[in-house]
């Protein structure tokens, strides 16, 4: 009697090893019609939303340069998304496409569809994190030279490192990206006017972000991992732990829950990093078309009646504070000196006491922002921006000895403010919707591979990806409702190579050192790129 083969079941008969899914399938020429059609369509309501929303203000157009410059901006900014879109789409896909869950083209999809839901339900609480991170004063003039060179910096700069990590297949971080960018355009802008260039970046937030950043591959890999072992433990079943046969299809019910993982990490995905491009699109407007966008015109008249309560009583709250002091003149400068260096000094209160009651006055004297006239609508704004910021820092920081009530009074004015001042129209997710959601279905081919073959040495188990990617989907809806963003290629791919580590399956070693590169380098990358794009922008705008 011979031996039974390692390619043999218990009674015999073949096993048909895992093979490769197809990948190279194109879309047919209808699905591509579709595309284009969809793509022309976003570009026609995005032009026609603008144009809608600037004439409701009625505001006289006497130059052309600035909605020249708004479209540049805007194409750059969309086509982050799109890009961010297939680099990020095999967090989502690559899992259902080698356990042969789904068919390739009809998994790219389902994800850019899912995607596309997460962007439009999304709070908007990640995007504004995002902005806080700009200077300051860029953010307050959004619409001069340095504010677009600010835009158009570190907007490129992340599509440039995105699309070389994508070239080569390296699953790096678009969140991790964007964020580099962004402390780049600070250090220089800092550095430009004659400040140290650590004073540039709100290094605090910056670091929150940062542990985000930082601790989700590790969640990702230690999480996977356990709930591989864990799914050992309670099911017993040994062909969850192996290689597809051939293109075998998984049992019905771990089918499900792949499809199921897929959708929430599509949708995960779409509402955390969708937003980042949001944010940036907000600035956008309200550089080019102030009158419009600065200030959020549907505001209720109830909730600025509201409003005004809390902002007399934030008034009381920051004037007690600075008993004993009094300024004369302008008080913005003063404000703007703390909220860039955090530091408190005798005209901090009583400046900005000062400015939260000019805020009211303003805001009182029409009755609502709808009624503002158009060209107090971006000084108003720009005030109320300040004021938040300031307020923000003053409750973080420990020595001002704020007790529980005036923390909730301050919390509530700033609410009123933000309110005000961060908001997204509606068009503007779903433009963001479209490009996230169609960029998901084009490129997503080379780290699709990377991840579903080249980070362990055995092909992907159904086990595995369902752990991979479950714990993936938590972690970012995790972070989304602490508006904090996390890289989804980070959690998944690093979730991958804890489910092959605690399965015995081996890790390709090159492939985990090159993503590590990619995490190292993609930080201090994106800084140098936009840094010195901000640096050439600005002379040359």
């Amino acid at each position: 009697m011979t031996d039974m083969t390692a390619n043999q079941n218990i009674d015999g008969t073949l096993i048909e090893p895992a093979s490769r899914p197809n990948l190279d399938k194109g879309f047919n020429p209808l699905t591509m019609l579709i595309f284009f059609g969809i793509l022309a369509a976003g570009l026609l309501f995005v032009a026609y939303s603008i144009y809608a929303d600037v004439d409701a203000t009625h505001t006289k157009v006497t130059s052309y340069i600035p909605y020249i410059l708004l479209l540049v901006a805007l194409l750059i900014a969309l086509g982050f998304e799109f890009v961010n879109g297939f680099h990020d789409t095999a967090n989502a896909v690559a899992t259902v496409i080698y356990t042969n869950s789904l068919p390739a083209e009809f998994a790219v999809m389902w994800s850019g569809f899912f995607n596309f839901l997460g962007v439009l339900v999304s709070s908007g609480a990640v995007a504004f994190g995002i902005v806080s991170l700009l200077p300051v004063e860029l953010i307050l003039q959004v619409g001069s030279s340095a504010g677009f060179a600010m835009v158009f910096a570190l907007l490129i700069a992340a599509i440039i490192w995105n699309l070389g990590t994508w070239y080569f297949g390296l699953p790096a971080s678009s969140s991790h990206t964007l964020i580099g960018s962004i402390i780049g355009v600070g250090v220089a802008n800092a550095i430009m006017r004659g400040r140290d260039g650590t004073s540039g970046v709100d290094w605090s937030k910056a670091t929150e972000i940062g542990y985000a950043l930082l601790l989700s591959p590790l969640v990702g890999f230690v999480c996977a991992a356990v709930l591989l072992l864990l799914l050992k433990f309670v099911v017993r079943n040994p062909s969850l732990y192996k290689a597809p046969e051939g293109n075998k299809k998984p049992p019905l019910w771990i089918r499900g829950l792949l499809i199921l993982t897929c959708t929430g990490v599509s949708f995960a995905h779409g509402s955390n990093d969708g937003q980042k491009g949001m944010g940036l699109i907000m600035l956008i407007l309200i550089g080019t078309v102030p009158t419009a966008y600065a200030l959020n015109r549907a505001l209720p008249e109830s909730q600025i009646a509201k409003f005004q309560q809390v902002s007399s009583a934030a008034s009381e709250v920051i004037s007690a504070k600075g008993a004993g002091y009094s300024i004369t003149g302008d008080p913005r400068p003063a404000v703007t000196q703390y909220v860039t260096s955090h530091h408190i000094t005798e005209g901090t209160y009583p400046s900005l006491a000062v400015l939260v009651k000019d805020v009211g006055d303003q805001v009182s004297k029409y009755g609502s922002i709808a009624k503002m006239p158009s060209d107090m609508v971006g000084n108003t704004r720009n005030d109320m921006y300040l004021t938040s910021e300031a307020i923000r820092f003053l409750m973080k920081d420990k020595e001002n000895d704020l007790n529980k009530e005036q923390v909730a009074t301050l919390n509530a004015y700033k609410g009123g403010l933000d309110g005000a001042t961060k908001f997204i129209p509606t068009w503007v997710k779903i433009a963001v919707a479209l490009a996230l959601g169609l960029g998901t279905m084009i490129g997503w081919k080379r780290i699709v591979v990377t991840v579903g073959e080249k980070i362990g040495k055995s092909h992907l188990t159904y086990a595995q990806g369902a752990s991979a990617e479950l714990v993936a989907a938590a972690t970012i809806g995790a972070a989304d409702m602490f508006g904090l963003p996390v890289s989804t290629t980070h959690v998944l791919s690093s979730g991958v190579a804890g489910a092959m580590a605690a399965n015995g399956s081996g890790l390709q070693m090159a492939t985990i050192r090159n993503m590590v590169m990619a995490w190292v380098l993609t930080l201090p990358a994106a800084i140098m790129l936009s840094g010195g794009l901000y640096v050439l922008f600005s002379h040359l705008f």
